[in-house]
């Protein structure tokens, strides 16, 4: 008998690829398909678990719209594999405004949204068992990159006791000869925190001293509150390698889109080696998606609507505030206030609420109280008693969230 007439209940399972174990991204994971089947039951489902404003009622600004439709006759075509030269010579040109020094369209690489990037970026960098610096919490796509590629993540801790702010005299001791670059998250997902000026520049020193590759991941940078102020690490890095991360998904509300960049900035020259081999990898997916990448000048040198939404009167201001709020009063959450991003990361009273596994509340919270969250844990700590929320949803969703977790945990306490 062969492969072809075998018998269906005799086939071999099919498993996944090896270097998949422990790739987890528990924001799409069991809860979220839990949650998919609740509202096919007719069930409605508060969502809080991504950061996809489109989903809230968020719009792309009109401006990058039309800027879209009105090049839809030259998007038909593969472009360069780095991307189109309007969309490029736009984010050199914002870096230069900001002071990154240096610039040219030659360092942008345009990707499928920011996750392609970090994707490409680490593939081409490491070697079996190359050592990356990544923050705990983090965003998990940092870590399975890492892992993905063949690496080993190494997480330093931004510990909830100083403000989710990294230290980085500790991250230095840290490095190893095996390390070969540093991850910094900021303004950082999930908790909110914006890191000060000399925190950053401390991270770019730890990266030159060591000739490690500085990845910043700064796809937040304009998505800030009550005065926080956002420091670009390429304007503080020349002596290494610094790769900053952006693009239209969050500051401009263009999530389907699929825009992301890389700029690549510092010193350049060692990496000459590296920088083509990226540019192999950009090749061989062709390029990206090319409608959006007519967006990006318009995005860059448009009124920047965000600022608007995130005065303390705008939209994500006053949700920001509602939910705060709400947790301030509640009787077993706590929350380090988020300066930037979208998203807050309370904690719960463990001298309240006794043994709590922050991943058995997230799927009791669905199926009793039908909101959706995403366990603390998720971001690659080792507590389990952090959850994480958008800021998306209208004020009024923000107390009625607050109040169904309350709930619930009263029933925890008994």
């Amino acid at each position: 008998m062969n492969a072809a007439t075998r018998p269906a209940d005799s086939m071999p399972n099919i498993h996944r690829a090896t270097h998949l174990e422990g790739i987890r991204y528990e924001i799409r994971g069991p809860l979220a398909r839990r949650a998919l089947e609740l509202e096919r039951q007719g069930y409605e489902i508060i969502k809080l678990n991504i950061g996809n404003p489109a989903q809230f009622g968020f719009r792309t600004p009109e401006a990058m719209r039309l800027a879209m439709i009105e090049n839809l006759r030259d998007a038909e075509g593969y472009c360069h594999q780095k991307g189109i030269f309007p969309a490029r010579e736009a984010i050199a040109t914002d870096a230069t405004a900001r002071g990154i020094r240096g610039v040219t369209v030659e360092d942008v690489f345009m990707g499928n949204g920011v996750s392609e990037l970090i994707l490409m970026t680490l593939e081409a960098l490491l070697n079996r068992d190359d050592e990356v610096l990544v923050p705990a919490p983090d965003y998990p796509l940092w870590t399975a990159a890492v892992s993905l590629a063949g690496g080993k993540p190494v997480h330093y801790p931004c510990r909830p006791d100083a403000a989710f702010i990294p230290d980085p005299a500790e991250i230095e001791r840290m490095v190893t000869p095996r390390t070969r670059a540093l991850v910094m998250i900021n303004p950082n997902n999930p908790t909110g925190a914006v890191y000060p000026p000399e925190v950053v520049e401390g991270l770019v020193r730890v990266a030159e001293r060591h000739g490690l590759v500085l990845m910043s991941d700064e796809i937040y940078d304009r998505v800030l509150y009550d005065g926080a102020v956002h420091t670009p690490a390429a304007t503080l890095c020349e002596k290494t390698l610094c790769a900053t991360y952006a693009g239209l998904s969050k500051v401009y509300r263009a999530c389907g889109q699929r825009v992301g960049w890389t700029l690549f900035s510092g010193r350049r020259e060692h990496a000459r080696d590296y920088l083509e081999g990226l540019e192999v990898l950009a090749s061989l997916r062709l390029c990206s998606n090319v409608p959006g990448q007519w967006a990006v000048q318009t995005a860059l040198g448009g009124h920047q609507s965000i600022l608007d939404l995130t005065a303390e009167s705008g939209r994500l201001g006053r949700q920001r505030r509602a939910l705060v709020s709400a947790i301030e009063r509640s009787p077993y959450l706590k929350v380090q206030v988020p300066m930037g991003a979208l998203y807050a990361f309370p904690s719960v009273d463990l001298q309240r609420v006794k043994d709590f596994d922050d991943a058995r509340f997230a799927m009791e919270l669905l199926e009793r109280e039908h909101v959706l969250i995403v366990p603390g844990s998720s971001f690659n700590v080792a507590y389990r008693h952090h959850l994480r929320l958008t800021l998306l949803p209208d004020e009024d969703t923000m107390v009625e969230v607050v109040k169904r977790m309350d709930r619930l945990l009263a029933r925890w306490v008994g």
